[in-house]
């Protein structure tokens, strides 16, 4: 066979071994990111077609997962349990307030469903301060009277600065941190967590049954889709809110 052949046949070779290291590489980073802990967390998706908007359970090493006990105080110094939610459908929120970034774009997205639900005795909203140090029931007050919060069963809650974040990082998985390099002081997820009236964690489901889990408040349905191709899922959560609210 002639060199030049050989030659041909050579590279021939290296580019096909290119191409299924390529694509083995990327089957293995999938396959990662979707298990996690036994419990599905491919969380950088957060996105479902229209085909699938089963609101399912979040299932942990084969269990259903369930809101952990918590009590703290509000906005009005009453003190708030997780038992106190029980028969809501509420949304959780991690939040502080003199954050400058995401965090009111979050009360503003929450603020829309407070509106949207506000004739269902049933719905309610559970917002934790992580900086509650500075987050005093009296601090929480002035915010609720900025950002117009008004529903009795959305509670302002700070306490004990340990509890909270286990609660945060522990009980929803949520990402919160002290970052005093970070805007605020603080770093946290965007997330909302959704809860039934059982207080179990509930989530839409994509079109192969895995749940997201949470659900983006950092974009607004006015915005739609944010600079980095993320597609709002407040509408998503209107839905699923209502269906949770008729069960």
């Amino acid at each position: 066979m002639p060199t030049g052949a050989n030659n041909k046949k050579k590279y021939t070779y290296i580019w096909v071994s290119a191409i299924i290291l390529i694509f083995g590489i990327f089957a293995v980073y999938e396959i990662t990111k979707r298990v996690k802990g036994g419990t599905i967390v491919e969380n950088d998706r957060m996105s479902v077609s229209s085909k699938n908007t089963k609101v399912g359970f979040v299932v942990n090493q084969g269990e259903k997962r369930k809101v952990p006990d918590f009590s703290f105080y509000d906005q009005d110094s009453v003190l708030v349990t997780n038992k106190d939610y029980l028969g809501k459908v509420y949304v959780v929120e991690f939040f502080f307030t003199t954050c400058p970034t995401i965090c009111p774009i979050m009360t503003k997205n929450l603020v829309e469903l407070q509106d949207t639900f506000e004739d269902d005795p049933d719905f309610g909203v559970a917002s934790f301060t992580i900086n509650p140090r500075y987050d005093t029931p009296s601090v929480l007050t002035e915010y609720a009277e900025k950002y117009g919060i008004t529903d009795k069963d959305w509670h302002l809650m700070t306490g004990d600065h340990e509890k909270i974040y286990e609660l945060a990082q522990q009980g929803f998985y949520i990402f919160a941190s002290e970052d005093q390099d970070a805007p605020g002081g603080f770093e946290h997820s965007g997330m909302f967590a959704l809860v039934d009236k059982n207080g179990y964690i509930r989530s839409r489901e994509d079109d192969f049954g895995n749940p997201l889990i949470y659900y983006r408040g950092t974009i607004t349905e006015e915005q739609g889709v944010n600079s980095d191709g993320e597609t709002q899922q407040i509408t998503i959560l209107k839905e699923d809110i209502k269906k949770l609210l008729a069960e």
